[in-house]
């Protein structure tokens, strides 16, 4: 595992939502979407979301592989 994709922010784009609570999120330069649950979202609800918005998030180990943790839109500068 890599260390330095974990515990910075990071930013990607909504690539699949499912009807059961989580989604997948498509980072630059990554073959594989990143997972992600409604549980870690902070600041938005998982309703609200659309694919092709854009998140920042930070990426953790979880039981299965990487997971994106504290997601929340990426705001625009």
């Amino acid at each position: 595992m890599n260390d330095e994709n974990t515990a910075q922010k990071q930013e990607g784009i909504i690539a699949r939502l499912t009807d059961k609570g989580f989604g997948f999120i498509t980072r630059e330069g990554e073959e594989k979407d990143l997972f992600f649950h409604s549980n870690e979202l902070v600041g938005v609800a998982y309703n609200d979301l659309n694919e092709g918005d854009k998140l920042s998030f930070e990426v953790a180990e979880g039981p299965k592989g990487l997971n994106a943790v504290n997601v929340s839109l990426a705001t625009e500068e």
